[in-house]
């Protein structure tokens, strides 16, 4: 190619970087295990009211986990955070809702 030619994928290949140490995936990795691990002993245990709140507690920290290593989040420009927050902003209305509507009706 001459000078004046642009290669399209030139630029691509040069802002590619490697993201994280093959350390670190094993790392979370083994915590999503243990995570897995978590959340099938505490549904095997009776903590009464609190058997839905651990679970969730657990499934939220791997979901973290997830996307902020897997998915490279945490490596990422403001706006790819600034989506994933307002998602996760978003998600938390829906939620929110949901639940002040289930916790207000009364079951017989």
């Amino acid at each position: 190619m001459s000078d004046h030619q642009h290669d399209p994928h030139a630029d691509h290949h040069d802002n590619v970087h490697h993201v994280g140490h093959i350390t670190t995936y094993f790392i979370i990795f083994f915590a999503l295990v243990v995570g897995t691990l978590a959340t099938y002993g505490a549904a095997k245990i009776d903590m009464g009211v609190w058997n839905a709140p651990v679970a969730l507690i657990i499934a939220t920290t791997k979901a973290l986990l997830v996307v902020l290593f897997f998915m490279h989040v945490k490596d990422s420009n403001r706006l790819t955070k600034m989506t994933v927050a307002a998602g996760a902003f978003w998600l938390s209305i829906l939620l929110t809702l949901t639940m002040t509507d289930f916790l207000t009706r009364v079951w017989h």
